[in-house]
């Protein structure tokens, strides 16, 4: 498991003391709370405090929870936030507590006032189950569990820290301020916004266009206005009025563009921003335009390529996207945008486009669980058509959770047969098999064959022989697989080489006549399906191809043949990202490095392997005819190092980390074929 943080900014100001106070905190303490209004800097804070203990040596985990609306995805995303892809049937905290064990682990999660009894429960439980977690939470309140170390995070001191943020934001803007009459001024605006700092970047981001003597007349006079009226408690009062006072500040494009942001869960980029909010007076280079000034304006921030709302600004976007009227619209937009996306994602998967579109669902993915919310809410059959386009794509992303549920959610809602639900019934059969409820993904799959031979829908009829074969594989009944397999092509005219579901079955009809010991017809379909994936730039099929060659030449003590196999199939997985398909990769790519006579490269596999086999929630896998052979070279490995090596190598191994290992890896097989 490697430390997960967000990219730290440059440009932290203060809080030294904050710093050192939860430096000991975290080093002595197991259950942290960072508290405060919005705005405060609490993120921010947290992040450079954890910053602080990865470099400590610590392991440290960061999951936004600012992304959801409620507890249903709180367990999937601090999972996935811990590298966690968990493909089994199990209640998800205890997968969850199982991985975590007994690590040195800090895991931050950020914003949790939304879900308070969620993260209360969830954090009580993973602080029992595991010994030596410490859990860093930011929130507006408490969470209120009994050994909670609470930290108020205060506004900067305005005289110095909060000066300082003002002028570096200044000076970053082109606008510095110089000379004592700036400071002077810059000093009675800070003493104004009391320190807050998001109220102290907004208004640094309007000193392009405005000097700051205006800037700081305006906000005060309207500071006693509200506090004339009695706006709320004055960091509240500080911060609403330094939003809204942005807010008519900013150019009528900018604020209809700020609202409409609104929709958004995740960091998306510009064209995704363009084709969501554009639209009336948003033409795209005026919504270009006007994201590039909420950015200036400190309104939007930027990571990298993507954009993102703080989550106090966001709301104040939803209040006005709801005064004019435009909410339901912006969502339908939004879904419906995703959609397309992920349709023309699935339209393109057995092609070049398709480790772009793999890497693009999981940026995406806060999003299409909002598109999803959306369309289960008001159009069920598209929340059914997007799911079922969706489970195959979560499966190798480590997110079965979320596509089992959504599509067990958009079925029990959507009854209407056709080929739309028989590929949400093929999809959460998928889901099913890889969380290892092969008996309920069979039961699926004959559900979907009768729909789709119905129904004379060809995909579907192909799909639910895939799903079929794919159980009885896992079973060790390969040759009823095949026939399966061979039935489907019969039925529908031998099948378009071409489509992605005739591709699926040729693929599974390989693992069947390897598993039957038809070793050359085997070889021959896996070269020749290998071939086709190769011509048309697709790497999922392509390597699970490499993964049936590879296994193919470890039984003809073909060792060469099998690294250059192996490595091949590693290469596709970690492009797509994978871990289960690693985890199979890694042990091929073992045994046949073992059987190679690489005794060390071949412990650091097994050991790596391991790791991912962890990461997915279950001891090893595969089609049965695997495990003697990861029996019989794991023995090799051994004979070749000794026992005392053995455990040394694989202990190097797992403290190095499972990337870094695979990377090093991976170089050795090319060096060695």
């Amino acid at each position: 498991m490697l430390s997960n943080l967000p990219e730290v900014p440059t440009g932290f100001v203060g809080r030294g003391s904050e710093l050192a106070h939860l430096a000991d905190a975290l080093a002595r303490d197991r259950m942290v709370t960072l508290t405060g209004p919005g705005g405060v800097g609490k993120s921010r804070l947290a992040l450079h405090a954890a910053d602080r203990a990865r470099h400590d040596g610590r392991t440290v985990a960061w999951a936004d929870l600012w992304q959801l609306r409620d507890d249903r995805l709180l367990v999937p995303v601090i999972a996935d936030a811990l590298d966690f892809a968990d493909h089994t049937a199990a209640t998800p905290l205890d997968t969850l507590s199982a991985w975590v064990g007994d690590r040195d682990l800090v895991l931050v999660l950020d914003s949790c006032e939304g879900l308070l009894n969620g993260c209360r429960a969830l954090v009580t439980h993973l602080l029992e189950a595991c010994p030596r977690l410490t859990v860093l939470t930011t929130s507006r309140e408490r969470l209120g569990l009994a050994d909670e170390h609470h930290v108020t995070v205060e506004p900067l001191p305005v005289a110095t820290d909060a000066v300082r943020l003002l002028c570096e934001r200044a000076a970053a803007a082109g606008t510095p301020l110089n000379g004592p009459e700036g400071l002077v001024t810059a000093a009675r605006l800070c003493h104004a916004l009391e320190g807050v700092p998001l109220a102290i970047e907004l208004a640094a981001g309007h000193l392009a266009h405005r000097d700051i003597d205006q800037i700081e007349r305006v906000l005060r006079a309207r500071l006693d206005l509200h506090g004339a009226r009695g706006f709320g408690p004055p960091h509240h009062r500080v911060l609403r009025t330094a939003i809204g006072w942005s807010h008519e500040l900013c150019e009528p494009a900018e604020r209809l563009l700020w609202a409409r942001l609104s929709v958004f869960r995740g960091a998306v980029d510009a064209g995704t921003v363009v084709a969501v909010c554009g639209g009336g007076p948003l033409a795209p280079e005026e919504a270009v335009r006007a994201l590039e000034g909420l950015e200036r304006k400190s309104v939007v921030k930027r990571d990298g390529e993507r954009h993102r709302m703080l989550d106090t600004v966001r709301e104040y976007g939803r209040m006005w996207l709801d005064e004019l009227g435009e909410s339901a619209e912006a969502l339908d937009r939004h879904a419906q945008y995703f959609r397309d996306r992920v349709r023309a994602a699935d339209a393109a998967w057995f092609g070049p486009g398709q480790i772009h579109a793999y890497r693009w669902i999981h940026a995406a993915h806060a999003d299409l669980c909002a598109a999803l919310d959306h369309l289960l809410d008001t159009r069920p059959k598209a929340a059914l058509d997007l799911g079922g386009r969706l489970g195959f794509f979560w499966s190798c992303c480590g997110h079965l959770r979320e596509a089992t549920d959504y599509l067990e959610d958009a079925l029990s809602q959507c009854k209407e047969p056709g080929p739309t639900r028989i590929r949400a019934l093929w999809a959460l059969g998928v889901t099913l098999v890889l969380r290892g409820e092969a008996g309920r993904a069979h039961g699926l799959a004959d559900v979907c064959r009768q729909e789709a031979e119905r129904w004379e829908d060809t995909d579907g009829i192909l799909r639910s022989a895939y799903l079929l074969g794919l159980t009885h594989l896992l079973g060790g009944r390969p040759l009823i697989a095949a026939h399966q397999i061979d039935q489907a092509f019969a039925r529908v005219g031998g099948g378009t080489p071409d489509t992605a579901s005739a591709v699926l079955c040729r693929l599974a009809r390989v693992f069947a006549l390897t598993g039957q010991g038809f070793l050359d017809q085997a070889r021959d379909e896996a070269e020749s399906l290998r071939r086709h994936s190769l011509a048309r730039g697709e790497w999922w099929t392509r390597s699970y191809a490499d993964y049936q060659l590879a296994v193919i030449a470890l039984f003809e003590d073909r060792a060469r043949d099998a690294v250059v196999h192996a490595r091949s199939m590693l290469e596709g997985k970690r492009r797509i990202g994978d871990s289960f398909g690693l985890a199979l990769g890694l042990d091929v790519l073992a045994a046949a490095l073992a059987a190679q006579g690489a005794g060390e490269p071949a412990v650091a596999a097994y050991a790596t392997g391991e790791t991912y086999w962890s990461a997915v929630g279950h001891p090893q896998r595969g089609t049965p005819e695997l495990g003697p052979v990861r029996v019989r070279y794991e023995r090799t490995a051994r004979s070749l190092l000794g026992d005392d090596r053995y455990d040394q190598v694989a202990l190097e191994s797992v403290v190095r980390g499972p990337d870094q290992v695979l990377g090093e890896i991976l170089g050795q097989s090319a060096q060695g074929s």
